[in-house]
């Protein structure tokens, strides 16, 4: 088993955010696992012919295995979280007309944020690899409401163009699935995979 071979993620141990999100870093302190942040030189591209749920987990071992390759030996997490429309991707708004346009896209809707994370052993192996997928309902959203949104500044910088965890949960009418998923970071499926990993004996 892998908790013979490697040291379970404790203080002296952490675990290892391939990530320079605020929001993931906020979800892993409000879950008191004891983690350390080495961002990834990885750029988030989209590639022509990826399926969304491939595409963000090739992301995240990228990002995994980017930041393995300069640091001491840990356990290392990456992940990529998108949010898809149909078949459509949307990424992080541009500029002020760019976010206008995603929202009044989402406005109405249902659509589906991924995240794909990927955890390394401390040698560098592959221990887990999985998407999560949330589908979440937008309320109608009026023109002036739309415009309000983006002023406050929020949409930029999330994919999508909102943030559910901020002023942005006043459009979510409802979500089917994690809510931390939408946030940036399924807690629940990383936990879990921490712990069938070794990583975790127990939690919390």
């Amino acid at each position: 088993m892998m908790n013979s071979l490697f040291k379970e993620i404790d203080g002296q141990n952490p675990l290892i955010l391939a990530s320079a999100s605020p929001r993931r870093k906020r979800l892993l302190e409000q879950a008191c696992l004891p983690f350390e942040i080495v961002v990834s030189r990885i750029r988030e591209e989209a590639t022509e012919g990826l399926a969304p749920a491939d595409l963000c987990l090739g992301l995240a071992r990228e990002k995994a295995m980017d930041v393995s390759s300069r640091i001491r030996p840990s356990w290392i997490l990456g992940a990529d979280t998108i949010v898809v429309l149909g078949d459509r991707i949307l990424g992080k708004p541009a500029d002020r007309q760019d976010a206008l346009n995603m929202l009044s896209l989402l406005s109405g809707k249902v659509h589906r944020v991924i995240t794909g994370f990927c955890i390394l052993t401390p040698s560098g192996i592959v221990a887990h690899v999985e998407t999560v997928s949330t589908s979440v309902t937008v309320k109608e959203l009026g023109g002036d409401e739309r415009k309000a949104y983006v002023d406050t500044g929020e949409p930029f910088g999330k994919a999508g163009g909102y943030a559910i965890q901020g002023i942005g949960s006043f459009m979510v009418e409802s979500i089917s699935g994690s809510y931390t998923n939408v946030v940036g970071l399924p807690l629940c499926a990383v936990i879990k995979a921490l712990r069938k990993a070794g990583a975790l004996e127990k939690f919390p």
